[in-house]
């Protein structure tokens, strides 16, 4: 028996989401989690969902339109909606919530009123210097994300030249462990105890990550076993030569 109506995974860049949300895609019974509200500006998610705002009188309005398309996407053939939320766009998120549902006094309540009976899984990468390299690398190099046989799966910019950048590694990492802080308030504040992943279970075992899930959700997990890995892994030596670099400098703290 079904649960939940939705579920939201709430992570960070480089924490293995993607992996995540094809597995979850790949069963056919638990929606098309992706980045629904991934660019933190109302006239992305506009154009993204085709709406014709000329047919609206207000925000509100629009927002219920947006959200309506979102859901319907997000949901696919399945009974339940998927939402990745990044913590990047979290924020903008919630303010537009508010806008969609003022007469609420909580996060919890409108996304409850927005997508029903909700599971929080918090998937997050532990090791924050290994996230901050990746993420560096992946923006240098334009390639995110590799198919298990070899094939480009995401390239956002063209190769270029990579090289190690001390100060960029930093920021990320302060900022990763911001985002983690941030999570963990958020739960606290709303009282919710989230599902936790973590990136190196997953990446070790993503079959066993992806049943604890469904369980969890009350779905069968009888399409596990035929269901293939869709993701590989990007780290390579220079992951190693960077993060060993950035650890002698003694910037790990």
């Amino acid at each position: 028996m079904i649960k939940y109506q939705s579920y939201i995974i709430c992570t960070s860049p480089r924490s293995g989401s993607t992996l995540l949300c094809k597995l979850l895609t790949a069963t056919g019974k638990t929606g098309n989690p992706n980045s629904h509200f991934h660019v933190p500006e109302i006239a992305s998610w506009i154009k993204d969902y085709g709406i014709l705002v000329e047919n609206y009188e207000s925000e509100q309005d629009i927002l219920m339109a947006i959200f309506t398309a979102a859901k319907k996407r997000g949901t696919s053939l399945s009974d339940l909606f998927g939402l990745r939320l990044q913590r990047g766009s979290f924020l903008f998120f919630m303010e537009k919530m508010k806008v969609l549902y003022p007469g609420l006094s909580s996060d919890l309540k409108r996304i409850k009123t927005a997508f029903g009976n909700t599971l929080f899984i918090y998937l997050t990468r532990e090791n924050k210097l290994d996230q901050a390299v990746s993420f560096v690398k992946a923006e240098q190099t334009g390639l995110w994300h590799l198919a298990p046989d070899g094939t480009e799966l995401e390239r956002l910019s063209e190769p270029q030249p990579i090289f190690y950048d001390e100060i960029e590694i930093k920021r990320r990492f302060d900022e990763f462990t911001l985002f983690d802080q941030e999570w963990k308030f958020w739960f606290e504040k709303e009282g919710i105890e989230p599902l936790k992943v973590t990136y190196d279970e997953l990446s070790v075992n993503p079959k066993a990550v992806l049943s604890e899930i469904l369980i969890k959700l009350g779905v069968g997990q009888s399409m596990v076993k035929g269901i293939d890995v869709p993701v590989a892994k990007l780290a390579d030596g220079i992951n190693q030569e960077w993060t060993e670099r950035f650890l002698r400098r003694g910037k790990y703290s």
